[in-house]
């Protein structure tokens, strides 16, 4: 019992921050926080755009990049990691806030914050690295257009039509501008979206989101643009901590979204990390500790209003650009937009909503990695097609779904991919010291298969139906020492081919059977079946020498003298197994 406590005392402390964490946000304070204040600036649109889109307004996405932003930085596992509201959560949050209201985001949220840390503590961040590529990529494609489509009512300047589906939001929206078209709202998001993105190109380095948005708010208000509605009233500073949970009988029904947030929260933030390590040289997260920290922001952010949070790739693609060493630079940017909520809320409330769908249009479009998706495209067709199933299921359905069924296809086609490496190969019986007539007449009656690559059930009813068409011949011999794994399924399907051969009146002897292979044999009674009358041996030599001695007490072969059968050396022994 001391033992277990020691160890899971163990554990909690390796998921805390430790000394040289703390002590490398003092090796280059002035690049961390030139870094940080980056970050703030071209988060700040974001935080905003984001927490509209959610469904909770603008504050949301502010508490969020705030609460989040800091916690996820210092109890995270990444240096460089920036955590706050993303595009991808808001597409899980808004049919949830639909239909439960906040008290519905602040349950989903405390349920992923748990689920988080019990996957840390059972060192769970290691399997993400399996999520295949074309799933993330076609994750990422689906992503990209769902943002994109949840800011065309605000782009157009219409109300947003009442649907959890965003293709029919999206058509009733522009059914809505046909019969009232809103060009100002339509120009500011236009002419946001292009100064982002044709900005970025010329001067990457400069923040034109925020430059746009500016501009944007400016143009509005001096003109006097009516029909650019902007963001409303925000509270001075964070909401106290609230718990206003779902009623007890309610929360069963948001298991499901809980488990989609955390699982969004635990694939993204740890592609988030990876992008930065790469980024980087010397730099590589903790994985636990990265599940870890979101967690806690997870668990923290709803209390303040906010929704749950992920790490943020393109915040924290910036963070790293710009120079930053250590977590001081996140803890940095979720200070300066603390700032900005408790002493500048008058003036972000001015902000169009129609410029905030701008940004968000920009971020879609960035969102898409041409290069990626091309070289995705070119790989395989397998690929390709996880790809664009993955994708279209994020358009169509939704994200639980999208990454079930993009895992469920590359699954299938990893298996029939490892399933066609197994082969059942006639092979030459081996000559010895047999005269050609002496050999013709052992070929005549013998035939002898290699199995090469995996025997499991993807593979296994193949191989049984090119078995049991063999050729008719008094002995068949299995030589097995290259079968590279083998399942409960495919030991049955071999027994049951030895029992079919039987039947036929042939007898089936078999060599080189590998000692990682006979546990799953003798469980299905496929090994008692092959030893019986000595039908198993070592090497193919022997397997021959046996069958050799069958046909003679048959009669089918004269007796040969012993020393007419070659005994393998033991450097050729593996070779003629």
């Amino acid at each position: 019992m001391t033992s277990r406590r020691g160890r899971v005392g163990a554990r909690i402390v390796s998921l805390l921050p430790a000394r040289a964490d703390l002590a490398a946000m003092g090796r280059a304070p002035r690049r961390d926080l030139l870094a940080g204040l980056t970050v703030a600036i071209v988060a700040l649109p974001l935080a905003l755009g984001f927490g509209v889109s959610s469904g909770l307004g603008a504050q949301a996405g502010l508490a969020t990049a705030v609460v989040a932003g800091a916690l996820a930085a210092f109890f995270g596992g990444s240096n460089l990691q920036v955590s706050g509201p993303t595009g991808a959560m808001t597409v899980v949050l808004v049919p949830i806030v639909g239909e439960f209201g906040p008290s519905g985001v602040l349950t989903v949220g405390l349920m992923a914050g748990v689920m988080l840390v019990a996957l840390a503590g059972l060192r769970a961040g290691k399997y993400m690295q399996y999520v295949p590529a074309p799933v993330v990529e076609g994750f990422s494609l689906g992503i990209a257009c769902v943002i994109g489509l949840q800011q065309v009512p605000n782009a157009l300047g219409v109300p947003k039509p009442e649907s959890d589906r965003v293709l029919v939001v999206t058509w009733r929206a522009f059914e809505e501008f046909a019969h009232t078209p809103n060009w100002t709202a339509v120009a500011l998001a236009v002419g946001v979206a292009v100064v982002m993105l044709g900005g970025a190109r010329r001067l990457p380095t400069v923040p034109f989101s925020i430059v746009a948005v500016i501009a944007a708010t400016i143009v509005a208000q001096t003109a006097g643009l009516d029909a650019a509605k902007p963001i409303g009233d925000l509270p001075a500073g964070l909401p106290t901590p609230s718990l206003s949970f779902l009623e007890l009988g309610s929360v069963g029904t948001l298991l499901a979204p809980a488990v989609a947030v955390a699982a969004l929260a635990a694939l993204e933030s740890l592609l988030s990390a990876s992008v930065a390590d790469g980024m980087t040289v010397g730099q590589k997260h903790d994985p636990d500790r990265e599940l870890f920290g979101q967690g806690l922001a997870n668990l923290a952010a709803p209390l303040f209003g906010g929704v749950p949070a992920t790490g943020a790739i393109a915040r924290t693609a910036v963070n790293v650009r710009t120079g930053a060493a250590s977590r001081l630079a996140a803890l940095t940017h979720a200070a300066i937009l603390a700032v900005i909520v408790f002493a500048a809320a008058p003036l972000v409330s001015k902000i169009p909503l129609a410029a905030l769908a701008g940004v968000l249009l920009a971020t879609a479009v960035r969102m898409v990695e041409v290069g990626s998706l091309r070289a995705m495209a070119k790989a395989t067709r397998s690929d390709a097609l996880i790809l664009v199933l993955t994708a279209l299921a994020t358009l169509a359905l939704d994200l639980v779904y999208a990454v079930i069924i993009g895992l469920a296809v590359a699954g299938a086609l990893a298996l029939r991919a490892v399933a066609q490496q197994a082969r059942l190969d006639q092979v030459p019986l081996d000559r010895g010291d047999h005269s050609a007539e002496e050999h013709a007449l052992l070929a005549e009656h013998i035939v002898a298969y290699r199995i090469d690559g995996p025997l499991f059930f993807a593979a296994a009813h193949r191989f049984l139906l090119e078995l049991t068409e063999v050729a008719d011949v008094r002995v068949v011999i299995l030589r097995m020492s290259r079968v590279s794994t083998m399942d409960a399924t495919g030991a049955l399907v071999l027994k049951d081919a030895v029992e079919k051969l039987k039947r036929r009146g042939i007898l089936v002897l078999v060599s080189g059977i590998r000692p990682g292979q006979r546990q799953v044999l003798d469980s299905v009674g496929a090994l008692e079946l092959l030893r019986h009358e000595g039908r198993e041996y070592d090497t193919t030599p022997e397997a021959i020498r046996a069958a050799h001695n069958h046909l003679e007490a048959a009669g089918v072969l004269p007796a040969l003298p012993a020393q007419q059968i070659r005994t393998p050396s033991t450097s050729g022994e593996e070779a003629l197994r």
